[in-house]
Order: structure tokens, then sequence, then C-alpha cells
């Protein structure tokens, strides 16, 4: 978004809600006057513009009034509610209204285009929450995660992006930048009144810095997990046919997605589908069976299983117990370099046969017996799903870690810029660290936005839908 192309306190509106038939429909508005513009296509204009703020008024959107002959009824275009909220008590800082209105495209449509026409400007992605931003409502801490609690695929996922929006990020930035600023106050002190040509070493404690230091390494490794909350991760299903991979597939995301049938080679192509590993969301793909064939499609299927096994966080080699481990099986456990759970399926059944001993290279994972027919097992292959999925990511934090990629490298850059001047400290006198800690404090400050180029704003808030 090009945040100089607009008048900051221009009326703008934008369809809030997805456009299609449902019981409500928002259409919302922010900008000095935007309260006046929308009172001449009220009902009742008086109520609206004595109304005081987080209050609100009902009646009527209807065509504004004009010397043609239309009834009132052809004026009215739906019954509605209005949200009123004064600035600077709102989500922009600005004036504001919502409109509640009937849910059907038409009647949204109709309103939408009605406040276009008079006077209002149709707001651009993410520009109520840039307003926000703007007006000292919000960090760009807290406006990043009100995107990632939208695009949330799992509560686990909401729940963290709700905590850098309720402000946890922003609070532990802002113990680092204190700690910082405390350290280039008493520098100054001693630049402004020298005793002697005395080095930091000896006369500063660095305890400060040390502890910023700590923080800001323990912050930039929490983007190793955060972001597979985000993102997700790519779980692969493989093994021979009929080994039950598509009942599993079906089993993991209590519905029936894929085919299952006893004929070998049903599936010849993979399909995928999101799922839950206990919080973390994955896309879970059911493969072609491993095999020879001389069938050219199913080999081509075969062809694209062994592609994306390659490309796996997690393969899931799927073995019939009542079958056990063949040697091609053996063969694709020997070769793999993927984290890899072997999953001794149909393991309800009176055949089955006992679970084998295989090595923390071939199955890092481990054996697990489920029976994706009865549901036995399958807690217990999400739970290891999800630990391979963390291994050497979790940083043991208390609260919420980074929320972007972007935040990682200016954190990661404060962190550099930290340890060069704790580097510095030992051999230098007091002013050579002072850049190092202005440069950290400068990319801390791009973080929550105190000092952000227009261009990383943009980058920032074009991703967010148009209402937003």
């Amino acid at each position: 978004m090009d945040n100089t192309g607009y008048t900051p306190e221009e009326p703008i509106a934008a369809i809030a809600t997805a456009l299609a038939p449902s019981a409500l429909g928002i259409v919302r508005t922010s900008g000095k006057g935007c309260i006046e513009k929308i009172a001449p296509l009220f009902s009742r204009p008086k109520a609206l513009l004595s109304a005081q703020g987080n209050s609100l008024v009902y009646g009527w959107i209807c065509s504004p009034e004009k010397e043609d002959e239309k009834s009132p009824e052809e004026k009215r275009i739906d019954e509605v509610m209005l949200s009123v909220y004064r600035a600077p008590r709102s989500f922009t800082g600005e004036d504001m209204v919502e409109i509640s209105c009937h849910g059907g495209v038409s009647v949204v449509s109709a309103i939408y285009n009605l406040l276009l026409a008079n006077g209002f400007r149709a707001a651009e992605h993410g520009e109520y929450t840039f307003r926000a931003y703007i007006n000292g409502k919000t960090d760009l801490t807290k406006a990043e995660a009100v995107r990632e609690i939208i695009d949330a695929k799992t509560d686990a996922s909401r729940s963290r992006a709700a905590g850098r929006l309720a402000g946890h990020l922003y609070e532990s930035i802002d113990s680092v930048k204190k700690l910082i600023v405390d350290t280039l106050a008493a520098i100054e002190v001693e630049i402004e009144y020298p005793e002697d040509e005395e080095t930091i070493s000896e006369t500063f404690d660095p305890a400060d810095l040390e502890k910023a230091r700590r923080q800001l390494a323990d912050l930039s490794s929490s983007w190793k997990s955060e972001k597979i909350y985000q993102d997700g991760a790519r779980v692969v299903l493989c093994g021979r046919t009929n080994a039950g991979k598509s009942s599993l597939f079906n089993a993991l995301l209590k519905e029936d997605r894929a085919i299952v049938s006893d004929i070998a080679g049903t599936t010849r192509d993979w399909i995928e589908s999101w799922v839950n590993f206990d919080g973390i969301p994955a896309r879970l793909f059911d493969t072609a069976g491993l095999r020879q064939t001389d069938d050219i499609i199913e080999a081509k299927g075969v062809e694209l299983t062994r592609d994306l096994s390659q490309e796996a966080d997690v393969i899931l080699y799927v073995v019939d117990s009542r079958k056990g481990l063949s040697e091609d099986d053996q063969a694709f456990l020997n070769t793999n370099t993927c984290p890899l759970i072997l999953v001794w399926n149909k393991c309800d059944s009176e055949a089955s046969a006992d679970i084998p001993k295989v090595t923390k290279e071939s199955a890092s994972g481990g054996v697990l017996p489920v029976s994706a027919k009865t549901g036995a097992g399958i807690a217990g292959l999400c739970a290891a799903v999800k630990s391979l999925l963390v291994a050497g990511k979790e940083s043991g934090r208390g609260q919420t870690g980074l929320g972007s990629e972007r935040q990682k490298v200016c954190v990661e850059a404060a962190l550099e810029s930290v340890s060069h001047a704790l580097a510095l400290s030992k051999d230098y006198t007091l002013d050579a660290v002072v850049q190092d800690l202005e440069d950290a404090l400068d990319a801390l400050g791009t973080v929550t936005g105190d000092v952000t180029p227009d261009d990383v704003l943009g980058s920032i808030f074009s991703h967010f839908c148009v209402g937003k």
C-alpha cells in the first residue's frame, strides 16, 4: 500500500464481511466527517448526529432525497443498526460508523455503493489498521498480529497471535530497549563528564547489555517455533499399496476424503488437505502406493510420491502390520533422510505381527501401532508428529515470540549490534560503543514501528483484507 497516496482523514468505506448470503453484513466507514456524511442517507439523521460514541442507532438506510418522485418505500434500502464511534475512542482513532445490515449480496453492495456515491472513498487493503497505527492506537507488532489471527488455521496458532495482539511481544521489545537506553545514558554521562581516559571496561558495568543480548537471542530463536504454527508443515503418507494410507488420511481428517478400496493401486495421484497435529497446522498428503507397475498412470503417481517424500517435513510411512516389513519397505527406510514415523497400521487385527525394531536413522520418530479403522493410536500419532515438527525449534519462552520474518530480521540486527558493542567494551573507549547501541535501538524501533520506512509499511498492510 502506498501510504503517501491518500489523505489519512479522508472518509473511507469497505465491506467488512464476506460478500455472500448470510444473516448479517457489515459495511465499515472511518474518517473525518463520516458521521455527517451518513446522516443524509439515514432515516433518523438527528439521532445519528447527536449519538454518543460507542452507541447504537436504529433506522433505515435510504437513497438521498431527490426531486424525482420515488415514494418513501422505494427509497429505503435496508433496516440497519449503526454502531457509532467518536474519535479518539475507536479502532482507527477517527470517527467511525459501522453499518450492520441484512447479509444479502444485493443489500450489502447497495449500501456500499451508496456510500461511494456520497463522499466516501473505497478503502485500500489494511487501511483501517494502518490508520490505527498512524493515530497511535496500535504498534506494528499488534497490527501484524491482526492478520495472523485472521489467517490462523488452528487454536494454537490463533492463541499465539492473540498474545502478540495483547502486547506481549511489544513488552518484550520495550524491556530490551530500556536496558539499552539505560546503558546509553550511563555512557553519555561518562563521555560528558570524564575523569580520565579510562576504558569502558574499567568504568562501566555491562550487565544490562549482557541481559539485553540474552533476551534478543531468545527472541530471535523463538521464530523457529512461531513460523511453523503460522505457515504449517508438510506431512506425507507413504507406503506400499493397500497399507491403509487412505484410511489413515480419512481418520486424521475425521472425514471421508480419500477413496478406500481393497483393490491395489486405487490411489494414483496425491490428494491433500489441511489437518491439525496437536495445534500445528499441516498439509497432509495421501499418495499412490509404492510398487513396481506397468500402468503408466500409476507409475507416474509412484514417481510423484517419491518426489513429495523428499520435500516432507515429516513422513508417515504406513505398513500393513499383517504383512510386516518387506524388502521394499526396508529399502525406503534405509535411504530416507527426512524425519519419519513408521506407522504399524491395522494393529486391531488378530493377524498383526509384532512391532519391529528400527534404528533412529531409519525412523527418527520410532514405530507407532495404529488402527485407522478403529482410531486406536491416532492421538499418540498426532503427538508424535508434533514432537518431530517442533524438535529443536522450541525456545522455552514463557511469552509469545516473534510473529514475522520482518521482525526476526530486525531483532537479529539488534542482536548483532549489541554483541558487537559488548566486544568493543573490553578494549575501546566509551564512545566506541555508542553507534552500535543506537543502531540496535533503530532496529528494535523498526519492529514496533517507532522507526519504519514507508516501503516496509506498504509491505505489511498490503497483505491485509479490505475492511481491516
